[in-house]
């Protein structure tokens, strides 16, 4: 099975969505990307379709925006 990608920015909001993310699916199940630490990925998230972080793009290309934390905008900096 191919793993959901969850895009965040390492604010308290994204943090949050990360840990319930987790326990919800599981660490196996998604790949956890910091925006903030990897910002060679925005691009990536972008394509995606993320237009804010915290998000979750699922295995079938669906992106969740979960909360409202950044902009990619803001991401970008």
């Amino acid at each position: 099975m191919k793993k959901s990608i969850f895009y965040h920015a390492g604010c308290p909001v994204c943090i949050s969505a990360e840990h319930d993310i987790i326990n919800l699916i599981g660490l196996e199940n998604v790949e956890i990307i910091h925006l903030g630490n990897d910002k060679g990925r925005i691009e990536e998230a972008e394509k995606a379709g993320v237009q804010s972080v915290p998000a979750l793009v699922t295995p079938n290309g669906n992106v969740l925006h979960i909360n409202f934390g950044a902009s990619l905008e803001e991401v970008k900096g």
